[in-house]
């Protein structure tokens, strides 16, 4: 569950989240009471909210038996409901690292414009940082951006020196 956080604070969209946000009962098909608490809820930009559910790498038998019920709550409430399943085991290594540097002091006081414009061309992390200047104080920076989204790669695959990153151009504000 703690990638499926860090994911969704990774995502530009949300804008709050809160664990075990609210307790649902219901009568089930058989007259008894059914009674779930989902795992995460995510407030999105727009106001939407989205209810999600973590299970393991096969899926949750006892989630995926209640889904349909699930989106019937929700709907009606008006959001959303989704059962995330783990991420692959590269993307959760690499957001686990890039969470790392989502403060803010990691920023590089203001230069997510420079990290963003360095990169405008799609190149190596390595050769980028070194043309930025002081490693010590630029790989934080570059790491923080990738969190962000003002940087771009393929987190699918380990990150490394030689990883190609470019500029996402919607986000260098950030």
């Amino acid at each position: 569950m703690r990638t499926q956080v860090m994911l969704l604070d990774r995502d530009p969209d949300v804008v709050s989240m809160a664990c075990s946000p609210v307790e649902l009962a219901w009568l089930g098909h058989g007259g008894e009471t059914v009674v779930h608490t989902p795992h995460l809820m995510a407030r999105l930009r727009d106001g939407s909210g989205v209810l999600v559910d973590c299970a393991g790498r096969e899926g949750s038998k006892r989630l995926r038996e209640r889904a349909s019920e699930m989106r019937a709550v929700v709907e009606a409430a008006g959001w959303r409901y989704r059962i995330a399943l783990p991420p692959e085991p590269v993307v959760a290594a690499n957001v686990r690292w890039l969470s790392g540097y989502r403060h803010p002091r990691n920023g590089g006081s203001g230069r997510m414009a420079e990290v963003a414009a360095c990169f405008a061309r799609p190149q190596p992390l390595e050769e980028g940082v070194s043309r930025l200047g002081d490693p010590i104080v630029v790989w934080p920076a570059v790491f923080h951006a990738l969190w962000g989204g003002v940087l771009n790669t393929n987190l699918e695959l380990p990150l490394h020196e030689q990883t190609v990153v470019s500029a996402a151009a919607e986000r260098v504000a950030a």
